[in-house]
């Protein structure tokens, strides 16, 4: 039977985990993943899990954060005074913002803290610092 290699298309469902058992993303209720290996599309971790599988093989694959999205780095925080923020809006801790550089270019934002006069801002990727365990079921090598 045909093992999954690098540059190989791929269909899997997946399910990805939190260290707590908190599913923080799913296809089981949606089509496959459909991906093209060796293409950067997914953390490293994810892809070298894919190596060597079999359609329709199950596995359980925990990635280390280096593989996934990297530790959480401090200089990504920055600290925003409310002024430069609408009006109109209320900010709150966890909830996504976005921003644009002087070049126009959009990055997101995640609110770390509320103060009184500015607001943190986290530029990091939300599973940044987190060791994820996905369920793996290869559908189909294309």
């Amino acid at each position: 039977m045909s093992k999954v290699k690098e540059n190989d298309t791929v269909k899997v469902h997946y399910t990805g985990k939190l260290n707590n058992g908190q599913v923080f993303d799913s296809s089981l209720e949606r089509e496959p993943l459909e991906v093209k290996l060796g293409e950067g599309q997914l953390i490293p971790g994810f892809e070298n899990g894919l190596i060597n599988m079999e359609v329709n093989e199950k596995k359980t694959i925990t990635i280390d954060k280096l593989q996934a999205y990297g530790e959480v780095v401090e200089d990504l925080f920055q600290k925003v005074a409310k002024s430069q923020l609408p009006e109109d809006l209320k900010v709150e801790v966890g909830m996504g913002l976005v921003g644009s550089n002087g070049q126009g270019a959009e990055q997101q934002f995640r609110v770390a803290a509320v103060n009184e006069d500015h607001i943190i801002v986290d530029a990091n990727h939300p599973l940044a610092g987190q060791d994820l365990t996905f369920d793996l079921e290869l559908v189909e090598i294309l």
